[in-house]
């Protein structure tokens, strides 16, 4: 399989930025370290190249009925200049992959999907639309667009300078459909996948390098730096903000993964609706928990999960030494009795088991303006 490049891979590699593939792209892991990047989006600002990401255009007259049944979100609900999280689910309930949809109007969305799912979601959006025989465009511009995005407290400060709009006109979640970023049109949101506030800057492939550039010259008095995808695991995981393929995947139901706000089974029909309504209705027989270590160690993604005589009980579907709170926690799918708070459970580090206690998954709060 070839290895893509962003737009941003020069700039990467003057930066001195350790790159490695991830999701069929060569992307930067880490500039001058995960734990320095980390803190500086916590305290200060970062500034992430996330050009691998996908988009797709959904445009004309069922758009936005179209839209209503690909997502598990109402987006009938959905006023223009905002965005919603939302997932894609196969008629089983399993996760097709988890989305922004941001609208324009009725008759104009934007679809931002991940990055290692682009050809795989687009394949199953044209399935939903021949399904449904919806009188829309659907269109790829993933390779058309590059994104990037600045997070942190002082992000607004700092992208501020070079904006012809003011950003405090839209809060979390919402977006301006056009605005001037270094005197480029482009997309911004109010969003992002690190708990902080932040941005996402989209432009076309040709611009993002002189807006990239800008963005790190003007936010150098306020201590931005360039982040890797090593701090953007680690931050949004913090965030108990999922990554598809750990808590999300084929085998796992929105419901299971525990992010009900972004499923409404009291709405009109969207695909994998049935499963859910039949799942919540007979009760959970797994579900992700959050845990914390209490003996030594640091839980990896798909260490097994034990109980107190050694029955494997679930997996860990990712885990760190926090960062931020300096303690070992992570998110595991468990067998439903073992999922309520205080309850112990075994994690499986290699030859040891280590005891840890169920938590509640709101490891921090997140900073959204």
């Amino acid at each position: 399989m070839d290895v893509r490049k962003t737009h941003l891979y020069e700039e990467h590699q003057k930066l001195g930025a350790k790159l490695m593939a991830y999701s069929g792209w060569e992307m930067p892991i880490e500039y001058a370290g995960i734990k320095e990047e980390h803190n500086a989006v916590r305290e200060k600002a970062g500034l992430f190249d996330v050009s691998h990401m996908g988009e797709v255009k959904v445009t004309g007259k069922d758009a936005e009925k179209f839209v209503q049944y690909l997502v598990t979100n109402d987006a009938k609900s959905l006023k223009e200049g905002k965005i919603f999280y939302a997932m894609m689910c196969y008629e089983n309930g399993g996760i097709v992959d988890d989305l922004l949809v941001y609208k324009y109007n009725d008759e104009d969305f934007l679809l931002v999907i991940n990055a290692a799912n682009v050809e795989k979601d687009f394949d199953w959006m044209k399935s939903v639309k021949e399904k449904g025989n919806y009188d829309i465009n659907l269109v790829n511009i993933s390779g058309e667009i590059s994104e990037v995005a600045l997070q942190g407290p002082k992000a607004e400060k700092i992208l501020q300078k070079i904006a012809d709009k003011d950003l405090k006109e839209i809060k979390f979640f919402e977006f301006f459909p056009e605005i001037n970023i270094n005197g480029i049109k482009c997309i911004v949101s109010r969003s992002g996948y690190t708990g902080e506030d932040g941005f996402e800057i989209y432009t076309e492939n040709e611009n993002i390098a002189s807006i990239w550039r800008k963005i790190l010259e003007v936010g150098e008095e306020e201590g931005v730096q360039p982040i890797g995808l090593g701090a953007r695991d680690t931050l949004r995981f913090e965030a108990n903000l999922p990554l598809y393929g750990n808590e999300l995947s084929k085998d796992i139901t929105p419901i299971e993964a525990g992010y009900n706000f972004a499923v409404k089974l009291d709405g009109d029909d969207f695909s994998g609706r049935d499963s859910l309504v039949k799942q919540k209705e007979e009760g959970l027989k797994r579900k992700i928990v959050g845990f914390e270590l209490l003996d030594r160690g640091i839980p990896r993604h798909e260490y097994p999960v034990v109980n107190e005589a050694g029955e494997e009980i679930g997996f860990v579907t990712t885990g760190y030494k926090s960062i931020t709170l300096g303690k070992s926690i992570g998110l595991a799918m468990v067998d439903i009795e073992y999922a309520k708070l205080d309850t112990e459970i075994y994690i499986q580090i290699r030859k040891k088991q280590a005891k840890a206690k169920v938590i509640k998954r709101s490891f921090l709060k997140k900073n959204y303006k």
